[in-house]
């Protein structure tokens, strides 16, 4: 029924394909990324009667955020909505039961933070704090979301005062078939101790049900039940590594046991989730890479302590990053799907026949762009799902009693037209390892129209990935509406695309994992696509390193380099860049390779250099130090970005400071007579 309706709605809305676009450059300007989305961070609520959005302010030109819901009985009737303070400004927003939900709040702050958020334990920082409200759908009210009666249940002064600098509380477990309570987990950012409350939304009645310490989390609770089944705990062992030893909670004697098979060292970095039970058998399903190169979901018997023969659950190119349970009365707990690393990050593979056959139809609906299911009640009555690519923001749609309804256009402003789908390439590295890319070209070219000026554009991490999906950043698209190409490459160390790829980057920094950038850049020419004396390099944080570092090594493919809040001083990171000691035995040892300012003699192509003044990741000393290393051998440019973090969301003027810098800088400075 469901499929007929939504084919009857495809003819109806006349949906058809695109016609091939011609040639076309056209440049979008710098405002269109900047400004606040229309819609944002859209959930539906359990029971389906309502949406939560991050909106833009009404009367604020996009200049501002809003929460905003709908009341899903009625969809004719306006959203409600409340625009940010005059410092708290909110950044996210989830709907959750019984008419309630969470909104996240930030706002640039300057004091002691003693441990209570990232930056300084001593002095003062200049960084960011948050704030997680709670508020009812018709948001008459803001309260500290889970604090009233923090007191009561055993909270101290101390971690009180690190949950008002540094909100931390999040849904640890929606419970979907109880009306009331959910799970909720604080961090105590100072200790990285964890507490799991169970929450009453209706009563405000709060109860403390595990306290963790700074090395232990909770991996699996029933989402029946509410009970926690698997934790995990990491404990130190000889040659400044850890442990990741896993407890099954026993169901006979209801204690937590330790299970070998699910234990390894952090160093390796193995893969080993456990995503949820078989109601049914009592096996947990485990996502590990333990046994592949890929990550693939096998079943596990708490009882004999044993894996299953193989997996039962694989993707043949792509890890699995995670299982979809059915969260509705008919299908709750049901194995509906699996997401993996594919193109686009994180891809869904629809195993359930209901879902499969939804999401085909709403594709024949949308067949130029991608659609991601969001939501859905029982019976598939109720559909929240979102339609997207890397030339079409997102918009997001409710399908509703038959009939769907445009609930908003995250940027109406920006024509696809203009821009063009990105695609998944691989070349050969000079070693021999297959890298891919993820590629986007000008809207319209084509290879008889001559090689293109091109980015390298490498990804900040290192332990992340691209997809070919929208770009957040804005900056993919705004590069490529200007007639450039870009390739952003998943050199070694991005994690994504399988162990091995992930563990080749350990100790490159600047060596091998840069040499997969320029040897991207080679393969773009080989191809026809990049002219070879118009390539530039550009990149953010780990990026930015990746900039830097191309500065200072010789033979470089690229005319100029910019990197944004980018990494310069190896020596210093390791001391400053996480508070996490657990992470600084994990990674920090990675953190090694070639140090850009221990070479800046070497410094021999342009480089401009934007940092923001409150980036406690990535402090502004490691651009203000480059910059006065190199700017009397090569054109060097520092622009510091008044009040602006290491990550996003950005206040839109520093996108409209810093895009138009990007542009000029290539068009004049990158090079002789610029790119």
């Amino acid at each position: 029924m469901l499929k007929r309706t939504l084919i009857s709605l495809a003819i109806g809305m006349g949906i058809a394909s695109a016609a091939t676009a011609e040639m076309r450059i056209a440049p979008i300007p710098a405002d269109a990324f900047a400004r606040v989305p229309n819609i944002a961070s859209v959930t539906m609520s359990t029971e389906g009667d309502m949406i939560s959005a991050l909106v833009a302010a009404p009367g604020s030109d996009n200049q501002e955020t809003a929460i905003a819901t709908w009341n899903l009985n009625d969809l004719s009737e306006p959203p409600v909505v409340t625009p940010s303070g005059d410092r708290m400004k909110f950044v996210g927003v989830t709907a959750l039961k019984a008419g309630q939900l969470l909104a996240l709040g930030r706002q640039d702050w300057t004091g002691q933070l003693r441990g209570c958020g990232e930056g300084r334990e001593s002095g003062a920082t200049a960084t960011f704090v948050t704030q997680v409200y709670l508020t009812d759908r018709e948001q008459t009210d803001f309260e500290q979301a889970f604090a009233r009666n923090g007191r009561t249940i055993g909270v101290s002064r101390d971690t009180e005062r690190c949950f008002e600098l540094a909100g931390t509380a999040s849904v640890a477990a929606f419970l979907p078939l109880d009306p009331d309570n959910i799970i909720i987990r604080r961090v105590n950012v100072a200790t990285l101790a964890a507490s799991f409350y169970r929450y009453n939304l209706r009563t405000d009645q709060t109860e403390l049900m595990y306290r963790a310490n700074g090395r232990t989390e909770i991996s699996v609770i029933d989402p029946r039940t509410g009970e926690i089944l698997v934790r995990n705990s990491l404990e130190p062992i000889p040659g400044n590594d850890y442990e990741s030893r896993t407890f099954i909670r026993n169901e006979t004697t209801g204690e937590f046991e330790i299970h070998d098979p699910l234990t390894y060292q952090l160093r390796a970095r193995h893969t080993v989730a456990v995503a949820g039970r078989d109601e049914a058998t009592g096996q947990y399903y485990v996502i590990t890479d333990q046994f592949s190169d890929l990550a693939q979901v096998y079943a596990y018997d708490p009882v004999s302590r044993r894996y299953s023969d193989g997996p039962i659950l694989a993707h043949p190119n792509y890890s699995v990053t995670g299982l979809i349970l059915g969260t509705t009365p008919s299908n709750f707990n049901e194995v509906l799907g699996f997401r993996y690393s594919g193109p686009g990050g994180n891809d869904v593979y629809w195993i359930d026949p209901t879902m499969s056959a939804t999401q085909t139809t709403l594709e024949g609906l949308f067949p130029t762009a991608g659609v991601s299911i969001l939501d859905y009640t029982d019976g598939m009555g109720t559909v929240l799902f979102a339609v997207g690519s890397g030339a079409m923001p997102t918009v997001y749609y409710v399908f509703r009693d038959g009939h769907i309804t445009l609930l908003g256009n995250s940027r109406p402003w920006i024509d696809p037209e203009d821009l063009t789908d990105s695609t998944l390439i691989h070349y050969t590295a000079r070693d021999g390892r297959q890298i891919p890319g993820i590629l986007t070209l000008p809207a319209g070219w084509e290879p008889s129209d001559g090689p293109l000026p091109t980015i390298i554009h490498p990804h900040g991490g290192p332990w992340a990935r691209d997809g070919v999906g929208w770009d957040g950043s804005g900056w993919v698209p705004f590069l490529t509406s200007r007639g450039y190409a870009v390739l952003r490459p998943q050199y070694r160390g991005s994690d994504g695309w399988g162990l091995d790829h992930w563990r080749a980057g350990d100790a490159q920094w600047g060596l091998s994992m840069q040499d997969d950038k320029d040897d991207g850049a080679a393969w773009l020419v080989s191809q026809g696509i990049a002219d070879p004396d118009r390539i530039a390099i550009f990149g953010y944080s780990y990026g930015g390193f990746a900039a830097i570092a191309a500065v200072v090594r010789e033979n470089s493919p690229y005319q100029c380099a910019i990197a944004g809040a980018g990494v310069s001083n190896l020596a210093r990171i390791g001391t400053n860049w996480s508070e996490n000691r657990v992470q600084r035995a994990v990674q920090g040892w990675t953190v090694t390779g070639m140090d850009p300012m221990q070479n800046t003699e070497r410094a021999n192509i342009p480089i401009m250099l934007f940092h923001g003044n409150r980036d406690v990741r990535v402090p502004l000393f490691h651009s203000v130090d480059f910059y006065n290393a190199v700017r009397g051998r090569v054109h060097a440019e520092l622009l510091v970005v008044e009040d602006m973090p290491h990550s996003m969301p950005w206040y839109p003027r520093h996108q409209t400071e810093t895009l138009p810098a990007i542009e000029r800088f290539l068009a004049e400075d990158c090079g002789p007579g610029g790119l």
